[in-house]
């Protein structure tokens, strides 16, 4: 029997306060953690020493059989048993793997527990890591509170021990992302697809939309088919739209998209709708030196040279027009294949033909072109 004990004794660790063991979890409950750590009295983690998070149910986290990393506060409690921390033994043991993490550039995830000056904190381990404003995202990061509770993919940017300063990068993980999508990307896009993505920017000349890791550009001729001054007109940064790609450039890492159905062009309609000599209603949309453009329907515009405003000279168009002005004009020349339609003002003023053919549709009784003439001959002297 005195041997039995001296190998039994033998066989057992030899323990002392402050020492950090592995143990394996015999049994939890909702107050402490029983732990077999190969001593002959098992471990107890009280409730306090489990997590720092003091409202954390023991059972939620551990379960019998999980091996641990326990740290030994007392080797006796007065009743034979040894106390444990997993919290303490945690905090020591994580300096050691985050040292790995940040040599080795691994990605890590983290949950944000708080917004502090300058940026959020999310613990790891008992560890209090920050993380800066400038490093939450690619993009701007207007609310931090709305990252309370989110669970992130972190690089670590900076770890001192000595200070306990731990320095994490969401922005990081973003970009190296953000590269393989753009690869991905290049690999994939097709002139003339469809594809989803997010308005990210406006300028005088268009809209920006990320495609998932790389930008294209809609010009404001691709907005719509419809004139377009500003592309807020059309779109919004957020918007989630789908686009035609148009032309790319890997090379020079560019991408041309159009927001327009590319096959819903109005054109084609144009040349089985209108031909030369109709009279057609319009809207002013611009103003240049040489003439007014006309919008007869969305996407599809008419050219008035000056010449054929009115039959007085004028020196310049907003003598007589203005934009926004709804005007009356005739079609004078057609050529759907080149998008180009000449207008005339004044010759739809003159509205004789127009006139006629209203009083034909009108009348079916024989008329002569001396009644149909007769209230505009009256009053004139020969």
């Amino acid at each position: 029997m005195a041997q039995m004990m001296e190998d039994i004794e033998k066989s057992m660790k030899r323990l002392r306060s402050g020492d950090i063991v592995k143990g394996k979890v015999i049994k939890v409950n909702e107050n402490e953690v029983l732990v077999n750590i190969g001593y002959m009295a098992d471990g107890i983690i009280p409730r306090q020493e489990i997590s720092d998070d003091e409202n954390i149910d023991p059972r939620d986290i551990l379960k019998p059989n999980d091996e641990i990393d326990v740290l030994i506060l007392q080797m006796d409690d007065g009743e034979g048993n040894v106390i444990l921390s997993k919290k303490q033994a945690d905090q020591v043991v994580v300096w050691d793997e985050l040292n790995d993490y940040f040599e080795a550039g691994t990605p890590i995830e983290v949950t944000v527990k708080e917004v502090v000056k300058g940026g959020v904190v999310a613990p790891i381990k008992g560890i209090r890591a920050f993380i800066p404003a400038s490093q939450l995202s690619i993009n701007y990061v207007e609310d931090l509170n709305a990252y309370i509770g989110k669970t992130l993919k972190v690089k670590l940017i900076e770890l001192d021990k000595k200070s306990r300063k731990v320095v994490l990068s969401r922005k990081e993980v973003e970009k190296e992302e953000r590269e393989l999508q753009k690869k991905e990307i290049w690999k994939t896009l097709k002139k003339g697809e469809k594809r989803r993505g997010i308005v990210t920017r406006l300028a005088k000349f268009g809209a920006f939309v990320d495609l998932g890791g790389v930008d294209g550009l809609i010009h404001l001729s691709d907005l719509s088919w419809k004139r377009v001054l500003d592309p807020a007109e059309v779109v919004s940064v957020g918007d989630e739209v789908e686009v035609y790609v148009v032309d790319f450039d890997e090379k020079k890492e560019r991408i041309s998209l159009a927001l327009k159905d590319v096959k819903e062009d109005p054109w084609k309609e144009a040349v089985k709708k209108y031909k030369v000599n109709d009279i057609v209603q319009g809207k002013v949309v611009r103003i240049t030196n040489f003439g007014a453009f006309v919008e007869i329907e969305p996407g599809v515009e008419g050219l008035v040279h000056i010449s054929q405003i009115t039959d007085k000279h004028i020196a310049k168009v907003t003598e007589v027009l203005s934009v926004g002005d709804e005007v009356k004009a005739k079609i004078i020349e057609l050529k759907p294949e080149e998008k180009r339609i000449s207008l005339s003002i004044r010759e739809a003023e003159d509205g004789t033909s127009e006139e006629v053919l209203q009083y034909v549709q009108n009348n079916e009784e024989e008329v002569t072109i001396g009644d149909l003439l007769k209230d505009k001959l009256k009053g004139l002297k020969f």
